[in-house]
């Protein structure tokens, strides 16, 4: 027995980030009683499954920034306050959250926010509850209207050749699934530029063909979309 050599397992680079997490998962309320049993029966598994996704999808996420950025260090994150407050509020958005473009938003932002050139404070936090609030659809027309010539090409989408139209003739030729369904997607508009997000209110005025295809978004949405986007490379080639 005194041969024996028992070293203490160190600790992997991922771990600080599952511990992170798994702290800030752990800050929502607990239930008690017949709720919980119900909790516990239909809602906790797959509530399990989406936690240990989520954790291991920031895990992934901070160690290929750790092996882009010569100075960054995962370690360092857990002196960070800001972060861990943006993990916080990012993890519990997640949970609520089964949607591939919302858990992108998420997870883009939790990593632009350990970066030097992201916003300050104040915005993160606004930015994060935006994609909290917003579906799939609002940040999908809020990209799409940032710059719908490069969304055309980027999707292999050919227009016709108008002399002149509306911002919602574009909007309906791009995405056949928003064809006649005005009021949804003018609902969509209203909300991004009640938040600042888009330069105008409604998709109806007719404009030359240029006017069609100027970008929309505002100084902030232009922001947002930064802050949503993802900084590694390997995530850009994917899409």
């Amino acid at each position: 027995m005194d041969n024996l050599n028992l070293e203490k397992p160190k600790s992997g680079k991922g771990d600080t980030v599952h511990t992170i997490v798994k702290a800030s998962i752990a800050a929502i309320p607990y239930i008690g009683g017949p709720a919980a049993e119900l909790f516990a029966a239909i809602i906790q598994p797959p509530l399990t499954k989406r936690r240990d996704e989520w954790i291991e999808y920031i895990a992934e996420g901070l160690k290929l920034l750790e092996e882009k950025f010569e100075n960054f260090k995962i370690e360092d994150l857990s002196q960070n306050e800001m972060f861990i407050t943006i993990v916080l509020h990012a993890s519990q958005s997640a949970l609520r959250n089964h949607q591939k473009e919302k858990l992108a938003a998420l997870r883009n932002a939790v990593l632009n926010a350990t970066l030097s050139d992201s916003p300050d404070e104040d915005i993160q936090l606004m930015f994060l509850d935006f994609i909290d609030s917003l579906t799939p659809w609002h940040l999908r027309i809020l990209k799409f209207f940032d710059n719908p010539m490069a969304w055309g090409r980027k999707n292999n989408i050919t227009y016709q050749n108008w002399s002149f139209g509306a911002p919602s003739t574009l909007l309906e030729s791009t995405f056949s699934e928003l064809s006649g369904r005005r009021n949804f997607y003018d609902q969509i508009i209203k909300d991004l530029f009640n938040r600042g997000l888009m330069n105008i209110e409604a998709l109806h005025l007719t404009m030359s063909v240029n006017g069609m295809f100027e970008s929309r978004t505002s100084l902030m949405g232009k922001d947002f979309l930064k802050f949503i986007e993802s900084p590694l490379e390997e995530d850009d080639n994917k899409n």
